[in-house]
């Protein structure tokens, strides 16, 4: 059976919610990729924590490791992390869509409350 989508995006966003995979992601992004090695020596943990890591993110498809030797050189898969970019625009925009509905309820509110009524502007 396939996985739905949001399965999918499930996956995708519990990878990147990690800020040691965002950043082993900038690393690989800026270096052309690396190993669980080179990434160990540039990160405050262990080999085996890179390694189970880079395990999460090719699990939601962001890395594709190439064997090379002893060891495996990871890359980022360019297209799925473009994919994450435009459901993050895509979130982003609807949650801004969402705080401006809120703004216009609470300006509607407040006008609401400074309006005077009935009784009180016949006391005038």
């Amino acid at each position: 059976m396939m996985p739905s989508a949001d399965m999918i995006d499930d996956t995708l966003w519990s990878a990147i919610g990690d800020p040691t995979r965002r950043r082993m992601l900038d690393l690989l992004l800026s270096q052309a990729g690396g190993t669980a090695t080179t990434l160990s020596q540039q990160l405050p943990v262990t080999r085996q924590a890179v390694a189970k890591h880079l395990g999460v993110l090719d699990r939601a498809g962001l890395v594709r490791a190439v064997p090379t030797g002893r060891e495996r050189r990871y890359q980022v898969d360019e297209a799925q992390l473009a994919r994450a970019v435009s459901q993050l625009a895509s979130v982003g925009s609807a949650w801004d869509a969402r705080l401006r509905r809120i703004g216009r309820l609470a300006e509607a509110i407040q006008r609401s409350r400074h309006q005077p009524t009935p009784t009180e502007h016949d006391t005038d």
